[in-house]
């Protein structure tokens, strides 16, 4: 099935639900609210047309121009968003759903945002969700061990976030 066939079902299904879509991008997507990810996630997974039974990967992406002198022509409006790719093995088609959200929850700084899980509709969440909370730092709200993956536990901040300073030492050992 053609990108532009699953977004047509669905159109048809979450009618002003889809916040977006881009057929043109080398990986087609769509982007939903946080509230809706559950719901579309399980109706792309169980619809026997769409049959999306493997969650590749989830990312985190940081969009912040650091730089106060770049930052009105860089495009954007500093935001994160949480990106999920999926493939069917049955139908031998590829789709992405995006989340767009703000870089801190209730605009307070160091509060991170919120999605739900998608541990209860792909096992394999679990180790991806941790990924893009322990690097990136978005929290999956109802995931069942949402701890580190690559740092250790002591770890402060989130390093694939643009604004984070990497610490001078960390137990003694040098850093940068």
């Amino acid at each position: 099935m053609k990108p532009d066939e699953i977004i047509t079902i669905l159109d048809q299904k979450f009618a002003g639900r889809i916040k977006a879509k881009n057929l043109e991008a080398k990986d087609p997507f769509v982007v939903v609210d946080p509230a809706d990810l559950v719901e579309v996630c399980r109706f792309l997974r169980d619809d026997s047309r769409l049959a999306f039974d493997m969650l590749n990967c989830i990312s985190g992406v940081d969009y912040l121009e650091p730089d106060p002198k770049k930052a009105p022509k860089a495009g954007f409006d500093p935001h994160m968003e949480v990106v999920y790719h999926l493939s069917s093995f049955r139908n031998k088609h590829r789709f992405v759903v995006k989340l767009i959200l703000p870089r801190w929850k209730d605009d307070i700084a160091g509060a991170i945002p919120e999605v739900p899980s998608l541990t209860p509709l792909f096992n394999m969440a679990n180790w991806h969700e941790r990924e893009v909370y322990d690097l990136s730092g978005v929290w999956f709200a109802g995931h069942p061990d949402l701890t580190r993956i690559l740092l250790s536990d002591d770890w402060e901040g989130h390093p694939l976030r643009k604004d984070y300073e990497f610490p001078l030492e960390y137990h003694g050992i040098r850093g940068r």
